[in-house]
């Protein structure tokens, strides 16, 4: 079992992933905006479906593969950093946009809402980059490494769906807020730009284990 400072940090590190803007945030945002929040959530319960899966490949075999290849880890942390500041890069640079500035979606059934949040999930570079790139930087190769990445994976589902979920519930009001209030818009992607930038300098400088 992680201890409880590495639970503590990961947590950290889930909640900076889960507020950026990407693919899971945008597609969970149209879909409340458009069909309610009801069609958020279905849409969620096919995000969570897509963790599940990532969390089940890391679990048996793709974390412990990047432990017994040399030099696998750093390139992979190395990689993991680079995204992280294309993902600050996209939230600071001239003319980003925030996540709650979307084109409406065609309604869809619950069945499709389903499918296409677990593809959106699936598909989502985001998230492969997280199970294998950040998570072995949290799992101690001298323990299980089958149970640390499924207790790490569980933290990561419970953080993303705990957050898309309220952000689902309260997309309609969060858009019309912000959508008045350009100045928020700005700062909200500074927040997320900066923290972004900011691991991904943790990562460049952190040393293997």
């Amino acid at each position: 079992m992680p201890n409880g400072a590495t639970l503590i940090a990961f947590a950290a590190v889930a909640l900076a992933m889960v507020l950026t803007p990407g693919p899971n945030m945008i597609y969970l945002i149209s879909r409340s905006i458009t069909q309610g929040a009801g069609a958020g959530l279905v849409s969620l319960a096919g995000v969570a479906l897509g963790f599940v899966f990532y969390m089940l490949c890391a679990a048996f075999g793709i974390t412990a593969l990047i432990f017994a290849v040399p030099y696998a880890y750093d390139a992979l942390r190395l990689a993991g950093a680079a995204y992280l500041a294309w993902l600050a890069w996209q939230a600071l640079k001239p003319g980003g946009k925030s996540p709650f500035q979307v084109h409406k979606l065609p309604v869809d059934s619950p069945r499709r809402l389903f499918l296409m949040g677990f593809l959106t999930n699936l598909l989502n570079p985001k998230i492969a980059m997280l199970y294998l790139a950040l998570l072995p930087q949290f799992i101690d190769p001298a323990q299980s490494v089958l149970t640390q990445s499924i207790v790490l994976g569980a933290v990561q589902i419970a953080v993303s769906v705990t957050v898309n979920s309220m952000i689902a519930i309260a997309a309609g009001s969060i858009a019309t807020f912000l959508a008045a209030r350009p100045l928020w818009l700005l700062a909200q992607r500074w927040l997320m730009g900066t923290v972004l930038g900011a691991l991904a300098v943790r990562m460049v400088l952190e040393e293997r284990r």
